[in-house]
């Protein structure tokens, strides 16, 4: 059973009224706990039945938590690892709940990964019809062509496991080019296994570092790698979408989509 509270803060939690309003109708007579008439100065619990005229409040929705880890390249998408390999649950120190991943970031890339342990959010967060963005920095071996990265916009297929899978365009932006490397920023739509790192293997390019910087506007910015930080309010609502997911249930094990 859950830790007992007074009356009226349960009543002001569940956002019936004020606390010095919910004292005036526990003084009239207005509510019951368990059916028998409370008064002034009763206690209860989150779990009891409470009506106030008669009605019965609606419990007060449990503290959910949003985070955003750097994670590491060479960490595991996982809160547990059968092999000793280090996982993210490794970064978590502090959180002081039970989190688990949306979706995937692939062991050898590092950057933006969200985790919650709000399921109806993961939900709408890993969708396939939330189309939510996923910007990638992408470090590229050799000083790659304008041609190169002009045919990566316009791959439409790549080869999973030895079946060509139809995929969405993407977007391609040069950031720089030089010393022997290319640095672009890839925008997926999607999240086939290991996307980006099939597409340039696709068209002969190499990849040094992949690093996820955005998630549907949500920016990694300068959190440190290895750290993790709450979501503001903000980016918790920027990362709901309209629609109803909730019958598409997601698992700590599963993940809808299976990021770079």
């Amino acid at each position: 059973m859950s830790e007992s509270v007074k009356l009226q803060k349960l009543i002001a939690d569940a956002g019936v009224c004020s606390r010095r309003a919910a004292e005036r109708l526990i003084d009239g007579g207005a509510v019951t706990v368990n059916g028998a008439l409370a008064k002034l100065g009763d206690r209860a619990c989150a779990d009891d039945d409470i009506c106030v005229n008669g009605a019965h409040i609606k419990r007060a929705p449990a503290a959910r938590t949003y985070i955003m880890l750097n994670k590491p390249a060479g960490v595991v998408t996982t809160m547990s690892d059968e092999s000793g390999r280090r996982c993210v649950a490794d970064y978590l120190g502090g959180v002081g709940a039970r989190v688990y991943p949306i979706g995937r970031l692939d062991m050898y890339s590092d950057g933006l990964l969200l985790l919650t342990d709000d399921g109806d959010f993961a939900n709408e967060v890993s969708h396939p019809r939330g189309q939510k963005e996923k910007v990638y920095r992408v470090t590229l071996i050799g000083d790659v062509s304008d041609g190169a990265l002009d045919a990566l916009r316009h791959l439409d297929a790549i080869d999973i496991n030895g079946v060509i899978t139809p995929i969405s365009p993407c977007g391609v932006e040069l950031l720089s080019r030089g010393s022997g490397e290319t640095v672009a920023a890839i925008t997926l739509h999607e999240g086939k296994n290991r996307q980006i790192r099939r597409m340039c293997e696709s068209v002969g390019l190499k990849i040094s570092r992949l690093t996820r910087v955005s998630i549907g506007g949500v920016e990694l910015g300068s959190l440190p790698l290895g750290k993790w930080r709450r979501l503001t309010q903000d980016e918790i609502a920027s990362l709901m979408r309209a629609g109803d997911t909730k019958n598409d249930k997601i698992t700590e094990t599963e993940g809808i989509s299976r990021d770079e």
